[in-house]
């Protein structure tokens, strides 16, 4: 890892600090010691005494301006977002300010002291027919969710700043405590031995956490403009993801019970056939990302409680 760009410190404001990748990238960052780093989220939460953290809700459009025009960083990471894809369907109003609002917001902040702004973004853009995907295939979002997501990577296209915009699909990884992922939450379940419901016609190549907080270092550290795809390595069913984390932390797999994606009822419509293609991060970038089972070794840690 280089954690030498250069000799002037550079600094770094992080959106959503409080979520899985936000508190990830804060701590990453937090170890630099030529880094000046801000946390922003809607509560304020201390990721380190060394770390300033404060109150900033991106959907204000004047305290998103206050803010990135006080600490004028070199970088903005939005990892802030509405993410809950069936809550997205009914509360569209909120979807839309704070996930493509919001972002038109950061990047008129951006554009006014050349801030480079990085954005995460999301498989959900595509139908899921046909992945996995790579950057230049074609979107055709099915759910609301979706469609916020495509209309924030478009709406930072036609800013004119430098951006960024990393997709990525089903993010799990270290948590603290209250916090859940997907991983998390499966172990939780099968631990209180309850049986679960999985969906075995979705395919991903799920991300852990700190594959895409690497990502991210490695777009600053190349200055990378432009779309790229971060994810895992392995494109399996949420089934047989499941099933993996069953084996690994020696749960009961026969609690696991196989569904159909429409069986569920959910409001959002889901792409089945999804996932994405990161030649383009591998190649230049140099991203590698960790195997699951590795992933799961690093993790295993804070899942024993």
């Amino acid at each position: 890892m280089n954690y030498n760009y250069d000799i002037i410190k550079k600094r770094i404001l992080i959106t959503g600090s409080n979520g899985l990748l936000g508190s990830n990238t804060a701590k990453f960052y937090s170890k630099f010691e030529n880094v000046e780093l801000l946390c922003t989220s809607k509560s304020v939460r201390k990721i380190s005494p060394d770390v300033q953290s404060i109150k900033c809700d991106i959907t204000d459009r004047d305290l998103v301006k206050k803010t990135v025009l006080n600490f004028c960083p070199d970088y903005v990471i939005n990892t802030a977002a509405f993410t809950n894809v069936d809550l997205c369907e009914s509360n569209k109003e909120v979807a839309w300010k704070t996930n493509v609002k919001a972002v038109e917001y950061l990047a008129e902040a951006c554009r006014a002291i050349d801030a480079h702004l990085i954005h995460i973004s999301t498989d959900y853009i595509f139908d899921g027919k046909n992945g996995p995907y790579s950057e230049n295939d074609k979107s055709n979002p099915l759910g609301y969710y979706g469609r916020t997501k495509l209309a924030s990577e478009n709406a930072l296209k036609i800013s004119g700043i430098n951006y960024t915009i990393l997709r990525t699909n089903v993010l799990y990884g270290s948590v603290e405590k209250g916090k859940s992922d997907f991983v998390y939450w499966i172990v939780k379940l099968l631990r209180e031995g309850k049986e679960i419901r999985i969906v075995t016609d979705q395919f991903n190549n799920p991300t852990f956490v700190e594959d895409l907080v690497s990502g991210i270092n490695k777009i600053i550290e190349f200055n990378k403009g432009g779309v790229f795809n971060i994810g895992g390595r392995k494109f399996l069913s949420r089934f047989d993801f499941t099933k993996m984390i069953a084996e690994y932390f020696n749960l009961n797999k026969k609690l696991i019970k196989p569904i159909l994606t429409e069986e569920l009822k959910q409001p959002a419509p889901r792409p089945l056939k999804s996932g994405l293609v990161t030649l383009k991060a591998e190649t230049q970038i140099g991203f590698k990302p960790h195997s699951i089972i590795e992933s799961f070794e690093k993790i295993k840690a804070s899942l024993i409680q």
